[in-house]
């Protein structure tokens, strides 16, 4: 079946990458039907003036706390890509039960309003800070990655397929360190938790490109990572503010000096592909198998921020942040 025949919803539709992801995906595929499904009326006003309306365009007011209002809006839906998420880390320390509520049990309305509706396939976005996690939001996300991978064995030979795509920090999104960067590059100095400190780097646009690539590989049960570069945070300064000074603050509560993408221990579960890794649980689904064109990764082999060969230069990271 072709995407212009199915319909698409998206739990937080109205966030950076929804926005990015709706309009992309209306351009280039034209799908049957659209539907924003998010909880904040004005960003789905401020869609429909700036032009993401239409016949195809359906805007559901909803939380994903929400069970009864989710299985209404996926009435014949086939695709549901899972965006809506709390993800600011301090707020998240701040407010554990809330993170909880939306991250955790959201995931489980989403899997199971997806299985009583009839949902064909779902892709849920993850995070690297799910990866061996040191702050609230990271085990938030590491747990509603392994609510959709096993909701696989929820819905059975024939089912609703679960898979998720994890990756690092998105240029341009809300809470990226660019525009604090912008603003203090006014004043002189920029500040930085640690000059040590690695990050893995994608833009919205190469976030969108990952996303569906990964929803036409999907069988169930994968956890798709994508091969992007790292930079150093004080690199990252540098190229926004080249004549700025820049102060060490200390690291801030939950935070990590490098991320890691793919864990020694997930790595002995783990395929090597061209462009992307793909993180297999040890359950197997009905009907879904390891791709046989995917190389097993040796001992020892871990995907983090600083030993990640492809490093950006001050001139890449420039042309990234040109993006914000």
């Amino acid at each position: 079946m072709s995407w212009q025949e199915k319909s698409v919803l998206i739990t937080g539709g109205t966030g950076s990458f929804g926005r990015k992801f709706i309009d992309k995906v209306r351009r280039d595929l034209k799908p049957k039907k659209i539907i924003v499904f998010s909880r904040d009326e004005l960003k789905q006003h401020e869609m429909r003036v700036a032009g993401l309306d239409g016949e195809e365009f359906r805007y559901f007011l909803g939380d994903v706390r929400d069970g009864d209002r989710l299985r209404r809006a996926m009435q014949g839906v086939d695709i549901v890509v899972h965006a809506a998420a709390l993800k600011q880390v301090p707020a998240c320390e701040y407010n554990p039960f809330e993170a909880i509520l939306t991250n955790v049990n959201g995931a489980k309305n989403i899997i199971d309003a997806s299985i009583d509706a009839g949902v064909k396939q779902v892709l849920a976005l993850s995070t690297d800070k799910a990866v061996s996690p040191v702050n609230l939001y990271g085990a938030t996300k590491l747990c509603a990655e392994k609510l959709f991978v096993h909701g696989n064995a929820y819905s059975g030979e024939g089912g609703t397929r679960f898979s998720c795509v994890r990756y690092g920090n998105v240029v341009g999104s809300r809470g990226s360190v660019i525009p604090l960067f912008l603003k203090q590059k006014e004043s002189g100095e920029i500040t930085v938790t640690d000059a040590r400190m690695t990050r893995f780097w994608i833009t919205l646009d190469q976030g969108v490109d990952f996303v569906l690539d990964s929803i036409a590989r999907m069988q169930g049960g994968e956890v798709f990572v994508p091969k992007i570069p790292s930079m150093t945070i004080t690199d990252l300064a540098k190229a926004i503010a080249p004549e700025a000074k820049i102060r060490d603050i200390g690291i801030r509560p939950g935070e990590k000096l490098h991320e890691c993408l793919v864990s020694e221990d997930e790595a002995r579960s783990t395929l090597e592909f061209e462009r992307h890794f793909e993180v297999y649980s040890a359950v197997e689904w009905p009907k879904r198998s390891q791709n046989p064109n995917g190389k097993p990764l040796g001992d020892g082999f871990n995907y983090s921020s600083d030993n990640n060969a492809e490093q950006l230069s001050i001139e890449q990271l420039q042309a990234f942040a040109a993006q914000n």
